[in-house]
Parts: C-alpha cells; structure tokens; sequence
C-alpha cells in the first residue's frame, strides 16, 4: 500500500492492470451483484458519460448521485518535477481515457468515470504562500497515522459505476506518469444504496447504517457561496478537499440499542429525521426539549457538535465511502471553499462528539482541487504557468 511507484515497462503494466482486472471482478461481485430478495443492475443500463471540461472539475457536484466506485490515489511528485507540465499531460491523458480512446483501458467502456485532481499543501505554497490550498491539515486526537499516509503532493480520485474501472485507470494516470510521481497510498472504497433526503436529492448510508451526506451545499447558491472558491483567478472554479481515512469500531457500535445509536448521531436510523422531529430534509430544532427538560438532540449528539450553525461555519459537501480494507470503515472526503470549515468542526466535535468514540483515523490529507479545463487551459495551467 505504501511501496515506492516505479516507472513500469509495458509487459509489467499490463501484468499489473490485469492483476488489478482479476481483484476488481472480486470486488464488484461483492458490492454490485444481486443480493437475494434485491434485484441486480440491468445490463442495458448504460451510464451517461459525465463532461470532463468545464468550469469545475468533474467528481464533485457531478454525477449526481455519485457513482458506486471510487478509488483514491495519493502520491508525491519528485523534486525537480515541474508541476505544470506534469498536470497537463494529465489532464490529455484523463480526456482519453473517459472517451475510451486509450488503449490502457483494456477495452473496458469509460461509462461515467470520472477523474478529479488535486495538488497538495507543498506545490501550492511553491506556487503562492497564501493561496488557498497552501496549509496543511494541524493533527487532530483519535489519529493512528502512519508518516506515509499523512499529506501527500497529489490525488486522483477515480470514481465510476464499474467497478473495473477505477484501478485500471488509476494503472494508466500513473503509467503516464511514470518515474515523475512516488505512490503514498491509495483507498478503494464504495457508497451503499441511495435514500431520497428531498428536493430530488440523495445520499447513501455510512457502515453505521445512517444516511450520510444530509446537510451540505446543495443548491446553486449554496455551492457559490461555500464550495467553490471565487478568487484568486489562478484557483477560481477550484475547491478544497479533505481526505480521512478512518476505522469504524462497528462491533461496539452494533452493541448498542437503536435508541443509543440515535442519540449518538441525533438523527433516526431508519428515515434520517432528526431527533427533534420533522423529516430527513427537516432543520434540527437544538432547543428542542422533553417535559423533563432534556435536549431532544442530546448535547453530545453529532448533528448537535457538527453543526454549522452552531460552529460557525460554511457547509461542507461530503461524498463519503465505505471502506472494507485495511479494516472496516468510512473514506470521509469533504469539499468546501475555506479549509476552517473542515478544521473548526472536527476541533468543535474533538471535546464531545459521541460519534468519534467509534472512530480511528487512519489517513488524512487535504489537497486544493484544480478548476476545471479544457484544450485552451489546460489542467493546472492558470495555477503553475
């Protein structure tokens, strides 16, 4: 998981993609088959092949809802790298590969894939000190992180609805770009089944079986405002993202009644209502209390700590996975405009959040995620020219 990537000659390229092949057949009849009494994918659904050019990069608002698949890829560029040619010839490779026109894709149909790349804390700082992007994520209590998994100069994050795709692609990004980028780690991970949260919007379940992705910036104007950053001109249309990496202490949580599961996430299990009544789409009323005079949304419960409103900060959007390996648990990605809104919810949450008590984190990483392209500006290139 953590060893060196070497620039591979072309047998051991495709020894490697069809190792990879023979894992993914594994994986997607684990997560994508038929289960009994539930019925299976249709086999002429095709999915819709998602824009790669634009304002903003695809992997983000789009699709919506997110594919089934996401594999993310951390790595460090050497030394005397130069970024900006680097990320264009990236970018080129990426509108290959979702077109189907590369041939590192071993016939396999793009479908919706989609690739989303950001730059790390270290290549945003030698591009400008005080853009946004260029301060690392300060550590946190509950983390087992090993060095290697802590930061990282740049991600891919490779989602699709087949569960082939993400590390074939994955094989060919790094195929291209060969000795120029040092793997740090890479996560395999897949959403669970979509819940209607209102207004023609969805979000899965997390592995503790509530639906995750409740609260965030989902209108137009919501996103404008805290998740895509405005300004400076080299970043505009770009987005922060924050990676972690975290086990799920899923026997002890199991252990407790349906009642204290609720109570931990202020939330019912089964519709997503909060606490305080109302629907799934319902805002959670933290005043709220029972005739004793006990917060119906207790005062540990992490709709309470996790708040905007109560932390005082912009809207995170999460699309966040479930994880089996290297143990059971959750790939939190958030994205949003000011890295604050990340940091001083997870402080708000360290001094009483019942939800980290089941929590390890393992990996953590944040990265500027680069505006989106096109032939005229290619990825990268408003930022490293």
């Amino acid at each position: 998981m953590h060893r060196a990537v070497r620039h591979p000659s072309r047998r051991a390229f495709l020894e490697v993609t069809g190792a990879m092949v023979a894992a993914g057949l594994i994986t997607g009849c684990a997560s994508d088959s038929a289960r009994p009494g539930q019925a299976g994918p249709s086999a002429a659904a095709t999915p819709m092949p998602v824009p790669v050019t634009g304002r903003h990069q695809a992997g983000i608002t789009v699709p919506q809802p997110a594919q089934r698949n996401l594999l993310a890829v951390v790595a460090d560029l050497g030394a005397t790298v130069a970024a900006g040619p680097l990320l264009a010839e990236l970018g080129r490779t990426i509108g290959a590969l979702v077109a189907g026109d590369d041939r590192r894709l071993l016939g396999l149909p793009p479908g919706d894939l989609t690739v989303t790349v950001g730059v790390g804390p270290r290549l945003v700082r030698a591009a400008g000190a005080s853009l946004p992007g260029a301060t690392d994520l300060p550590r946190f209590s509950r983390e087992r992180i090993a060095p290697r998994a802590r930061g990282g100069d740049l991600l891919l994050q490779i989602c699709a609805g087949d569960a082939l795709l993400p590390p074939v692609v994955a094989a060919a990004l790094l195929d291209q770009a060969g000795v120029r980028v040092r793997e740090r780690w890479r996560q395999s991970a897949r959403r669970g089944a979509n819940v209607p949260i209102g207004n023609g919007l969805t979000a899965p379940r997390n592995p503790l079986g509530f639906i995750d992705g409740i609260v965030g910036p989902h209108t137009a104007a919501e996103q404008r405002r805290d998740l895509w950053l405005s300004g400076p001109p080299s970043v505009a249309g770009g987005t922060l993202a924050v990676l972690r990496r975290m086990e799920l202490d899923l026997p002890r949580f199991a252990a407790l009644s349906v009642a204290e599961q609720e109570a931990v996430f202020g939330r019912r299990r089964a519709g997503g209502a909060p606490l305080s009544g109302g629907t799934v789409g319902s805002v959670p009323d933290l005043g709220a209390k029972t005739p004793d005079g006990r917060y119906l949304v207790p005062v540990d419960a992490h709709a309470r700590r996790a708040n905007p409103t109560v932390v005082g900060t912009g809207l995170m959007l999460r699309r966040s996975y479930s994880i089996d390996e290297p143990a059971p648990g959750l790939l939190f990605i958030s994205f949003q405009n000011d890295l604050r809104t990340f940091t001083a919810t997870l402080t708000h949450m360290d001094t009483s959040d019942a939800l980290l008590r089941f929590t390890t984190t393992t990996a953590s990483a944040t990265f500027l995620i680069l505006p989106g392209f096109d032939r005229r500006h290619p990825l990268g290139s408003r930022l490293f020219d």
